[in-house]
C-alpha cells in the first residue's frame, strides 16, 4: 500500500479505483503482519471506500430508476 501521504482523496476515486484499492487493504490486512496503528489506518481508508462505493452504487441506482420512469415512491411502496 502507498503511503498515505501518496493516497488520493476518497471522495475523487472513481467506483473502479475505490474497489480495487479496497481489496488491496482486504489481501494486506489478511496476508501481512503489520502494527497495530498501521492495520488501524488501513481499516479506517478501508471504510472511507466502502462508503465511498456504497454511495456511487446509490447513486447509478437511483439514475437507473429515473431513466426506467420508476420514481422513489413507486419503489418504495414495493418494498
Amino acid at each position: 500500500m502507498p503511503k498515505s501521504s501518496t493516497l488520493k482523496s476518497v471522495e475523487s476515486l472513481s467506483y473502479e479505483q475505490a474497489f480495487a484499492e479496497l481489496e488491496g487493504i482486504v489481501a494486506a490486512l489478511e496476508n501481512e503482519q503489520r502494527s497495530l496503528d498501521e492495520s488501524m489506518a488501513l481499516y479506517e481508508r478501508g471504510q472511507a471506500l466502502v462508503k465511498r462505493c456504497a454511495k456511487i452504487l446509490d447513486k447509478a441506482e437511483l439514475k437507473v430508476k429515473q431513466l426506467s420512469g420508476e420514481t422513489l415512491n413507486d419503489s418504495e411502496e414495493a418494498e
